[in-house]
């Protein structure tokens, strides 16, 4: 799932978490991962941190990996 902070438009940032999480996606892919891997992106609609201050910012710019085994 990707993220991001709230600096910039939200329909930018939207953009940007769902180019962050498909790199993510390729990068596992590329590197073997042979299952499911499923991609999300909610840009800045989900912060985990403050967007008031540069270090809540920094952590609101994150992608989130959730491993589920059958």
């Amino acid at each position: 799932a990707g993220h991001t902070d709230n600096q910039g438009t939200a329909a930018k940032n939207l953009i940007l978490s769902k180019k962050r999480t498909i790199a993510v996606q390729k990068y596992l892919l590329r590197k073997g991962v042979k299952t499911k891997v499923a991609t999300e992106w909610y840009g800045q609609t989900r912060p985990i941190a403050t967007n008031d201050n540069e270090a809540g910012r920094q952590k609101n710019r994150r992608v989130e990996m959730k491993i589920l085994f059958k």
